[in-house]
């Protein structure tokens, strides 16, 4: 694994403690007022979706994040059994949010179905996000990134668009880790796998918005939870800030909605091509986790690849 792999992951998780404090906050002239700029993570206020979490600690997305890491780590690969084994045990005593495609996939594991059926047919964003350690253990390995991708999306989130979405972003990550830049390899992959509906229009409608500012452009596309709205905002967080991670991420939060997803993914593209120097490092110590995180990436890689906390 090289360092920018490793920035995926902590440029992931750093998106989503930061959107942690006004996270599904829709109306941004609410998170002007009341919770001002975000540019550095912090505590939800008590009326939030997430009560329970505090300052560097992760939405209940970013601690699924974590779940398929520490996953990686203890088996050395990608195991979808072993996964949902660990994130049904995560879920057995989470005091954190239980959205829809949770309950919907718990429910469907304690009816007895298998982890490749097991997935709600929720058309979120969120089942996608969780990809960046993967790219750790399948840096060299496409096709292996690619299934593993899919795989981890579908036990949750069993929509094809979800499904697609994950391998349309593993598959840009990947390229960004070999050194291509964001841009560049968004419209290659679009290109060489995804010239079909909805993607082509997706990825163009992010491209196009590029010169607009973040809040109109997610506006536009509709701040929520869905693929169809989270997708193009993706693609115009990476198009308006490509070389800026900090911009983007602080950008992502301040438009409102379905930020951690949406953040999750741009984190995870803009971290792996900055590499670690492009991650503010106090987002970084801030993180709860941080030692964990690092201590599960070296399980991957060996401890001979830490750059993380310098």
């Amino acid at each position: 694994m090289t360092s920018n792999a490793a920035a995926a992951v902590w440029g992931a998780l750093v998106a989503d403690s930061l959107a942690l404090g006004a996270h599904w906050v829709y109306d941004t002239g609410q998170i002007d007022s009341q919770i001002g700029k975000v540019d550095r993570l912090m505590d939800p206020p008590p009326n939030s979706f997430h009560p329970t979490k505090k300052k560097g600690e992760f939405t209940h997305y970013g601690d699924q994040v974590m779940v398929l890491l520490a996953s990686l780590a203890d088996s050395g690969d990608f195991r979808l059994d072993a996964f949902a084994d660990a994130w049904r045990a995560h879920f057995a005593a989470y005091d954190g949010y239980f959205d829809h495609a949770t309950k919907e996939t718990l429910n469907h594991f304690d009816a007895g179905k298998p982890a490749g059926e097991a997935g709600s047919r929720s058309t979120d964003l969120s089942g996608a996000a969780r990809i960046a350690p993967l790219v750790c253990r399948y840096a060299d390995d496409p096709s292996g990134l690619v299934a593993a991708a899919r795989s981890q999306t579908a036990m949750t989130h069993n929509t094809p668009d979800v499904i697609d979405a994950a391998e349309f972003f593993a598959r840009t990550l990947v390229a960004v880790v070999a050194g291509h830049p964001p841009l560049e390899a968004l419209t290659a992959v679009r290109r060489e796998y995804f010239d079909r509906p909805p993607f082509s229009a997706w990825v163009q409608a992010g491209l196009d918005s590029a010169g607009a500012s973040t809040r109109s452009a997610i506006r536009g596309f509709g701040q929520m939870c869905d693929v169809g709205a989270g997708f193009p905002g993706v693609v115009h967080l990476i198009a308006a800030h490509e070389n800026r991670f900090e911009d983007a991420l602080i950008a992502n939060v301040m438009a409102g909605g379905d930020s951690a997803a949406r953040g999750l993914l741009a984190g995870a593209i803009l971290g792996a091509a900055g590499g670690m120097d492009g991650i503010p490092g106090h987002w970084r110590e801030a993180l709860v986790s941080r030692n964990r995180i690092q201590g599960l990436l070296d399980q991957i890689t060996g401890p001979a690849s830490r750059r993380a906390e310098t």
